[in-house]
Order: structure tokens, then C-alpha cells, then sequence
């Protein structure tokens, strides 16, 4: 169902089988030119949706550009089908080049280090289910490069380019300053919270997503469209609701590993997680992956600021409170 929410911009729910998200918010900013921005799995469900939406606007495909705000499969899946068909395709420089990476079945092979990383060798569970590997796009995309302060312009909107890592290392968000308006992917969203996973022991990747938080807290904005659930009115409630659930959530991880050592596994299957599961084991293999990840960049901020330790016996990590 097409939704128009602005003069000239709607929102297509695009629906994601089986996936505890439900549907992605496809944006539609439709003037002189169109601008679509994110397309759902790369699967023909969403595809015929993607279309149906494209349809009822009566968009010509011919004067239309596609953005990506960054490189999840929900968010990026048909962008390569697009592409082929002679469309534009806008995203980040790091997570464009991320999405291209995931091409390549060596990219998914640190997977199977992270199974034994994260100790979840026990689970039995491998990266075959997981959404990014199976509804990715799965040729290479000659993508058009944006980089922070970039402006499209369409119609009467100036759509500046913002980055926003944390999500993904190289989230981009669009801001349109005289409107007052925000595309914000997953980096804020109503009700439910992005996950924050782990992308490498470089960077302190939650210290970031905080950074970008902050940083879009100081936006003077009216409407800030997200990529799931409801738009959002007042962003600065929101972002401090999320700055302090990870408050909450670092406070819960230190309890857990306080006592004594444990693993990333182990330590995602003691914390408190909105799922309508009855404990670890019920958990579906993307979710156990998803939880472990999330429950890995918690320990490696608490690592950075210097209230936990790691070690590594045997090839897995564990985690133990200074």
C-alpha cells in the first residue's frame, strides 16, 4: 500500500517473509526526477511488491535513481536487478563496496571464524539461513559513490548526504534541511532497536553508533522516516530512549560476565532479549547469530573503556569483568 507523507515523498511497505521485522519502509520521492530509496530482499516476492508500488505512481523507471542507505540485505537485496535494468544506483563508499564483497562466497567464509569465535560451534548453526547470505544481491553493482555533504536534488527537495555509522560501518542518512525532513535507514527507529553488531576489533563500533546518535540528535527535524515501523516526530526522545537502553544493556553484560569468564555465546543467551521464544535454544540460527553479534560489540566497547578483559583459549573468546 502506497502511503504519501510529505508533498510528493510516500512510503511502500515492502513485506520480508519470515523475518521478525515484517516489512521495510521503501521510500518514494517522486518530482522531477524519482528517487527510491531501499528495495527489500532480493527475492521475486519483494521484487512483484517493489514493482506494484512503482506501478501505481506510475513512476518511469527511465527518470528514476536508487539510494541505499546501507548494505543489509532487506535494505540493498534488489539493488543489482535495478542496476541491470539501467537504473542509478546511490550509496556510501564503505558499504557499497561491502555489498559487492558479499559476492563472493570468501566474504561469508569468516562466518564459520566467527562460529568458533563467538562459541556457538555448539549450536550447530552455520551462515546458510542467514538473511544477509541468502536475500543479498548476488552480482556486482556499478555503484555511484556518495560521501558526506553530497547533495541530489529533486524537485524542490536537496537531499544532503549524512553519515551515520554504527548499523552497518558505513550507513548514510539524507537530510533535507529546509523541510526538515530525515531518512534515517536503521540508525533510529520506533519502538524497536537497530541491532548493533560487531564489524571488527578496529574500532569500538558502539562508541560510533553513540557518536552518530549524538550527532543526528543536534538535527533540526519534523519528520524523521525510518526504514521499519512508524515515522518519528520528536527524535531527540527517541535517541536518548536508545542511548539509555544501551546503557541498560552494557549495565546487564557486566552483571553477566562479573562473576566469572564467559563466551559471546553465553553471554547472548543470559541477556534479556523481545522474542517470543522460551529461551536460548528455541532461538532460530539468524537470531542466535544477530543476539551474539550484538552481545560481541557490547563486550568489545566495555573491552575499549577498560571494565572488561578478553582472552582467547582455543580459538573462542571470553569476556570477564575488571
Amino acid at each position: 500500500m502506497i502511503t504519501e507523507l510529505y508533498k510528493n515523498i510516500y512510503r511502500q511497505g515492502i513485506p520480508l517473509p519470515k523475518n521478525p521485522l515484517k516489512e521495510i519502509n521503501s521510500y518514494i520521492v517522486s518530482e522531477d526526477r524519482n528517487l527510491i530509496i531501499d528495495t527489500g530482499f532480493n527475492t521475486e516476492e519483494c521484487k512483484e511488491k517493489f514493482m506494484q508500488g512503482v506501478q501505481e505512481l506510475g513512476i518511469d523507471l527511465n527518470k528514476t535513481d536508487l539510494l541505499i542507505t546501507h548494505l543489509h540485505s532487506d535494505h540493498s537485496g534488489l539493488a543489482a536487478t535495478l542496476n541491470k535494468e539501467g537504473i542509478k544506483v546511490y550509496t556510501g563508499k564503505i558499504d557499497g563496496k561491502m555489498i559487492n564483497d558479499m559476492t563472493d562466497e570468501a566474504y561469508w567464509k569468516k562466518f564459520d571464524d566467527y562460529k568458533k569465535m563467538f562459541d556457538l560451534e555448539k549450536d550447530h548453526i552455520s551462515f546458510d539461513d542467514h538473511p544477509g547470505y541468502k536475500y543479498s544481491p548476488k552480482e556486482l553493482i556499478e555503484f555511484i559513490p556518495l560521501e558526506e555533504g553530497d547533495i541530489l536534488r529533486i524537485g524542490q527537495y536537496s537531499l544532503e548526504i549524512i553519515d551515520i555509522p554504527g548499523h552497518t560501518p558505513g550507513h548514510i542518512g539524507l537530510y533535507e534541511r529546509k523541510h526538515k525532513l530525515f531518512f534515517g535507514g536503521d540508525h533510529v527507529l520506533d519502538k524497536i532497536t537497530p541491532n548493533i553488531t560487531f564489524w571488527g576489533f578496529d574500532k569500538d563500533i558502539l562508541s560510533v553508533y553513540f557518536n552518530s546518535l549524538k550527532k543526528v540528535y543536534k538535527y533540526d527535524i519534523n519528520y524523521l522516516f525510518t526504514a521499519h515501523r512508524d515515522i518519528i516526530r520528536d527524535h531527540k526522545k527517541r535517541i536518548s530512549e536508545l542511548l539509555k537502553h544501551h546503557e541498560n544493556r552494557l549495565n546487564e553484560v557486566m552483571e553477566i560476565i562479573e562473576e566469572q569468564e564467559k563466551t559471546v555465546r553465553d553471554t547472548a543467551a543470559s541477556m534479556h532479549w523481545e522474542l517470543r521464544y522460551n529461551g536460548w535454544e528455541e532461538f532460530p540460527s539468524p537470531q542466535k547469530w544477530f543476539a551474539s553479534g550484538e552481545a560481541m560489540s557490547h563486550l568489545e566497547h566495555l573491552v575499549f573503556i577498560g571494565k572488561a578483559e578478553r582472552t582467547e583459549k582455543k580459538g573462542i573468546l571470553y569476556y570477564k569483568f575488571k
